[in-house]
């Protein structure tokens, strides 16, 4: 099942406390970047994240789940509702992150 347009662009103004957020498309999913670095994404109208230390502290109770076949399972953020929550938990994950890889070519 591919994510609906309505989530990510729910999920996009959860996030506008934050600069420089944008998303890319990818299969009927989308990657969520934050200042350049892959946070996480919204897979089956769900808001995931990488599993950074920094995450799980501040979402102890957070299941892990896969956002799809063959991929890292990853943690299921609850509280999509809270703009201060997922500011602070997506700068807290900024500097656990690695930079994207520019492709060669």
């Amino acid at each position: 099942m591919a994510s609906s347009k309505e989530y990510l662009n729910f999920i996009l103004e959860q996030l506008s406390k934050l600069d420089d957020i944008f998303y890319r498309a990818m299969m009927g999913e989308y990657i969520i970047y934050y200042r350049g670095k892959i946070v996480g994404g919204i897979y089956d109208d769900r808001f995931l994240v990488k599993p950074a230390k920094s995450a799980v502290a501040k979402m102890p109770e957070a299941n892990l789940e896969l956002p799809y076949e063959g991929a890292k399972e990853m943690l299921l953020v609850d509280d999509v509702d809270n703009k201060e929550f997922l500011r602070e938990l997506l700068e807290a994950m900024y500097e656990e992150l690695s930079a994207v890889k520019k492709k060669k070519g």
